[in-house]
């Protein structure tokens, strides 16, 4: 069996007519034959191309709207059969069917149509038919036929004809074999996950999902790790859409952490005023809101000067000539922002290791997803955390209510904990945390770490005090027992918010009020693992 085959007739049904033009004239240029269908036979004909309509072929017209026009043993005979096969050529010589050696096939644009979002009957209208089973049949049969689903494998393409004199390797063939079928699975995933958020399905019985390769990573975690980046089909701003202007390629950890920082800086909405998100480990280091995008940044850092070093910043603004040169006086990965001036461009381009990403927009904390994360032998889906809270939503169950400081501290000391790793405390200041626990196995150990951060920071700033005097604390479930609150007591804090409804919560309250604290119960917690 030779390993090269000839591309002598060639079958191209696009929706996505990018490059088509370009494609069909250098295959008629090597005398291929050319089928089309549709709206991709007009357009070659328009560039002036010899096509012949596949209705020529089956000899039946496209009909019930263009549902029915590729599914016929005309076309899928000369897909699917063996061409080294006496009895498959016995019966293409009998029925008159003609071998097809390439099909170039990009489906109905079912995705960008729920993106849109388009109706019920207009997305059922876009689920494609004829182009996966006419895919399938080609990347069964690649030990003769190439088949090509993308625009980006049109030059592969026609490299591989120059190169083996108009016919293409059989490696080749199984490379595009490989991206037909990852195709047609990510469209059927993308089919059944838009059916069942129709149906209002939450666990449907069957459930996949997909995604397109964004880059090949050096190593995962661990260098003895391999990874990869893939992208899914979300418009959501962040890391998977930034522009990145400068530095090496982001690596495996990079890419978490930006996503860990950009995630929280986007519950800052910029008409409320600059923020900036520190981050390590992807775990907040530092979180801060200020009267300008450098009074911001210069806060957070404050927080936590030793761990911010090697961080990931995120800013909620576009950044500015002023704040990069503040940001550069320290080692940092990665900075990532909805924009950047020129001015700021060229100050980071004195640093050529430090990555610079901008998104063009910030992630809607309150907007719906879905989570994955994979266990052995199964993964767990959730829909993202997008719980937000409003002074309406919060109830005061001491007997001294918190001021109106004390209360705008709380939420913004709350919008920090929902992203730090379980238990999480979080002591804030001022529009600033002071303090940060996270990822502790005891909510009491938690409170400590943050506490001791906060001296450290005033002695790294040259604080006449300990910031956590004075602050207010946030914990992202309940605290169990009064000893994590008393514990944040004795550090300074005078006000506490916490989601409430632990077994000893008329405890916790009475040690609350006997310390003379404020608390106030959110009913909803931030579990984050």
């Amino acid at each position: 069996m030779t390993d090269l085959h000839p591309v002598r007739r060639a079958l191209l049904s696009v929706s996505d007519k990018t490059g088509l033009v370009e494609l069909g004239e250098a295959l008629a240029k090597r005398g291929v034959e050319l089928l089309s269908t549709g709206g991709t036979a007009k357009a070659l004909r328009d560039a002036g191309l010899e096509v012949k309509d596949v209705a020529e072929v089956t000899g039946f017209p496209e009909m019930m709207d263009g549902r029915v026009k590729t599914l016929h043993p005309m076309v899928h005979g000369g897909l699917l059969a063996l061409r080294d096969d006496a009895a498959h050529s016995a019966a293409m010589e009998q029925h008159g069917i003609g071998a097809i050696d390439l099909l170039v096939v990009n489906l109905y644009p079912f995705e960008a149509t729920v993106a849109k979002g388009a109706g019920y009957d207009e997305c059922i209208e876009n689920i494609d038919i004829g182009g996966p089973a006419m895919i399938r049949a080609a990347a069964k049969n690649h030990r003769y036929v190439n088949v090509v689903v993308d625009v980006e494998d049109y030059g592969a393409l026609l490299e591989q004809l120059d190169a083996n004199d108009g016919a293409t390797t059989t490696a080749f063939r199984q490379k595009l074999a490989l991206t037909a079928y990852a195709r047609t699975a990510a469209y059927d995933a993308a089919v059944s996950t838009w059916l069942a958020g129709a149906l209002e399905d939450t666990a449907p019985r069957r459930r996949a999902f997909a995604g397109t390769l964004a880059q090949t990573l050096r190593y995962g975690e661990n260098p003895h790790q391999k990874a990869a980046f893939y992208r899914d089909r979300s418009d959501r701003p962040g890391v998977a859409s930034a522009v990145q202007h400068q530095g090496k390629e982001l690596s495996y950890n990079n890419i978490n952490d930006t996503d860990a920082a950009f995630e929280l800086v986007s519950e800052f909405l910029p008409k409320d005023g600059p923020a900036c998100a520190i981050i390590k480990h992807a775990n907040p280091c530092g979180v801060a809101r200020g009267k300008t995008l450098i009074d911001a940044y210069t806060r957070a850092f404050d927080c936590d000067r030793t761990s911010a070093f090697g961080g990931i910043v995120a800013l909620n603004l576009k950044l500015d000539e002023q704040t990069a040169e503040e940001i550069v006086k320290i080692f940092t990965e990665v900075v990532i922002a909805p924009g950047a001036d020129d001015a700021a461009k060229a100050v980071f381009a004195r640093k050529k290791n430090l990555r610079l990403l901008t998104t063009d927009g910030l992630a809607n904390p309150a907007e719906a997803g879905t989570m994955l994360r994979q266990v052995s032998g199964g993964f767990l889906v959730q829909d993202k955390d997008n719980g937000r809270l409003s002074l309406d939503d919060l109830k005061v169950v001491t007997k001294r209510a918190p001021s109106d400081e004390e209360m705008a501290d709380m939420l913004f000391a709350w919008r920090v904990a929902k992203h730090v790793k379980s238990n999480a405390i979080v002591y804030a200041k001022d529009g600033a945390t002071v303090g940060v626990g996270a990822g502790q196995m005891s909510r009491v150990d938690s409170t400590r770490i943050a506490a001791r951060k906060a001296q450290d920071m005033a002695e790294a700033v040259g604080l006449p005090e300990v910031p956590t005097k004075g602050s207010v604390v946030a914990s992202d479930a309940f605290f169990p027992f009064p000893d994590g609150l008393l514990t944040a007591a004795e550090a300074g804090a005078t006000a506490v918010i916490q989601p409430g409804g632990s077994m000893r919560d008329d405890e916790v309250i009475a040690a609350a009020d006997e310390a003379g604290l404020a608390m106030v119960f959110t009913g909803m917690r931030h579990f984050r693992h």
